[in-house]
């Protein structure tokens, strides 16, 4: 028997995970062996510091429902989910719009919309309207693409958060027409912080960030054969446009109201006005980086 150092205890727990049958479980354990390992040695954590950090993660998980993730809100404010995002991006066969993160704010089963129908409810600001096109990576229109979108109301909140969880508001599903082309009315959203009433709120403001998201609209694309894009709209003249406390926004996802818009299907209203374009898929599928939070409780 071997007595074992902060060193060689690496090595002996690789030894008995050495034999998992499952060979991508093997190469992922393998690793998060070994950098935590190399982790705690680097930063010589102490054991109240280990403690520390289980106390945190059990915190995370309490703070867990079927409305609030707060493991991908951890994973965002890290920027490990912008890490996976990119590295499922480069998996695409082609590319397309460039995509953003899914948030945790996502729900599954929202309301389905006409052409032209506001998401909000009561809308409490003036109302704007979105259009575009949906179209393959070569500019071919694709019609009756769907499109997911949701957001804060005026005031920042969504709809999780200003109502019960039973209610849906500024988010909706549309169909795009045959010409791939898609409109909506809606309110400028705010941007807004991050919850900071939980474990991952208590630890970004320990760090002297803001905790601020720039003002946003989520969107989520699909068609048959095509890759789903999830991306979202950025408006640039928010303050916190550079520093996206969950590193999401890319320069290409940036918009700006139209100064003059011959093509805004609700004159009178301003318009911003996207274009999405969709890569094929590939043929043994493709994932999404992240999920209804609903779901994952309900998977345990």
């Amino acid at each position: 028997m071997q007595d074992l150092d902060e060193f060689t205890v690496t090595d002996a727990a690789l030894a008995q995970m050495a034999n998992t049958a499952d060979p991508r479980l093997r190469q992922i354990m393998d690793a998060a062996v070994r950098h935590l390992h190399a982790f705690a040695r680097e930063v010589n954590l102490t054991p109240a510091e280990w403690l520390g950090g289980i106390r945190f993660l059990t915190e995370v998980g309490h703070a867990c429902t079927p409305i609030r993730q707060e493991f991908i809100l951890l994973s965002d404010v890290l920027g490990l989910s912008a890490v996976v995002n990119a590295l499922h991006d480069k998996t695409a066969l082609e590319n397309g719009t460039q995509s953003s993160l899914l948030g945790p704010f996502f729900r599954e089963h929202a309301p389905e919309f006409a052409l032209g129908d506001c998401i909000v409810a009561e809308p409490g600001a003036p109302e704007i309207v979105l259009h575009g096109q949906v179209t393959d990576a070569h500019g071919v229109p694709i019609p009756g693409a769907t499109i997911g979108v949701w957001q804060t109301d005026a005031a920042g909140q969504y709809d999780l958060q200003a109502h019960d969880h039973e209610t849906m508001d500024m988010r909706g599903n549309f169909t795009c027409d045959a010409h791939g082309k898609y409109h909506f009315r809606t309110v400028r959203p705010l941007g807004y912080s991050i919850p900071l009433d939980g474990p991952v709120g208590a630890m970004v403001q320990r760090q002297g960030r803001h905790g601020m998201r720039p003002a946003h609209i989520h969107f989520l694309i699909a068609a048959p054969g095509f890759r789903e894009l999830v991306t979202a709209l950025y408006f640039g003249d928010d303050d916190n446009i550079a520093s996206d406390t969950v590193f999401g926004v890319s320069n290409s996802l940036v918009v700006q109201f139209a100064a003059s818009d011959p093509d805004n299907p609700i004159p009178g209203l301003r318009s911003v006005r996207y274009d999405f374009q969709l890569g094929h898929a590939r043929a043994d599928g493709d994932g999404r980086v992240g999920a209804d939070p609903a779901s994952l409780v309900a998977a345990e």
